[in-house]
């Protein structure tokens, strides 16, 4: 595994960041690292990357163990941080050769790592002269230099128009080929658009890892029903194929249902054998956005 981690907890102070957080990730592997403020993400990212180190538990990167041979791992991760470290006055070729010498990598591989992130048109500017998405891409040609296996990277497309979006996000789709890719961000859409799977955190512990063809193919429905007066909860507990429900404003309900019939028609024969009128009736998308809000939001 390029990535194990196994029951890792930290805590600052009386503050548990992290609660025996476990999972694993492969080569090839794209991984949306999700959770709120405080969930504990930065916590996990620097525990990786052998910053900080756990109270408890086993952290290992391309099968080396970060807390007892730190510097060896590191070696094997590359790391963009959500606020990129850039010298605006310095060349984007002067910059990556001087990145370049503290890994000892050779100058050819300078080369093919410009060309592979889209900066050979960029190469004699200077970096404050980039627009964001190019100075993006800096960033990741200095976490990639030296040839990582792991590549953590921290709110990559945050303040990106929608052009430089879809550049940044094919670049990561390209590198994640040969990389395993732990991406942390809070836009569920570009964690869509590219990750291959899906953890969410919150408050230190793991909610959820799924894959994210497994997400998409589950038979959850999330319907929004406004009814003509408020019901009480035992009325909806009645619904067939019921997974969860919540009363989202005086008349209005959220109820997921699991099953792969249309449950529209369900709903509507409810209304009418219990007497009510049926004023609003959505079916909502169970996107990724709609299922973070649901586990996070309690």
């Amino acid at each position: 595994m390029s990535i194990e981690v196994q029951a890792v907890s930290k805590s600052y102070g009386n503050q548990l960041a992290l609660n025996e957080i476990s999972f694993s990730a492969k080569k090839g592997e794209i991984i949306g690292f999700l959770g709120p403020n405080g969930a504990g993400k930065s916590t996990m990212m620097k525990i990786l990357t052998g910053y900080i180190l756990p109270d408890n538990g086993a952290v290992s990167v391309a099968e080396i163990d970060v807390l007892t041979n730190s510097m060896a791992s590191k070696a094997k991760i590359g790391y963009l941080p959500e606020q990129n470290p850039l010298y605006l006055d310095m060349y984007v070729k002067e910059y990556l050769q001087f990145q370049a010498a503290i890994f000892k990598v050779q100058k050819e591989e300078i080369a093919m790592v410009i060309e592979k992130v889209g900066l050979t048109s960029e190469v004699h500017k200077k970096i404050g002269q980039l627009s964001k998405g190019y100075q993006q891409r800096v960033g990741i040609a200095a976490a990639i230099l030296h040839n990582p296996v792991v590549l953590i990277l921290d709110e990559p497309t945050t303040g990106l128009d929608p052009n430089q979006l879809q550049e940044i996000r094919e670049l990561i789709k390209e590198l994640g080929k040969e990389k395993t890719i732990l991406f942390s961000t809070h836009i569920m859409q570009e964690v869509e658009a590219v990750c291959d799977r899906v953890i969410i955190i919150k408050k230190g512990e793991l909610l959820l890892d799924k894959s994210m063809k497994d997400l998409k193919d589950n038979n959850e429905q999330l319907i929004e029903v406004t009814f003509d007066y408020k019901l009480e909860e035992q009325f909806i507990q009645k619904l067939p194929n019921l997974k969860s429900y919540k009363n989202n404003f005086d008349n209005t309900w959220y109820i997921t249902f699991e099953s792969e019939e249309d449950m529209r028609p369900v709903i509507f024969d409810f209304a009418q054998e219990n007497g009510l009128k049926i004023l609003e009736l959505n079916s909502k998308n169970q996107s990724l956005e709609t299922l973070f809000k649901e586990i996070t939001s309690s």
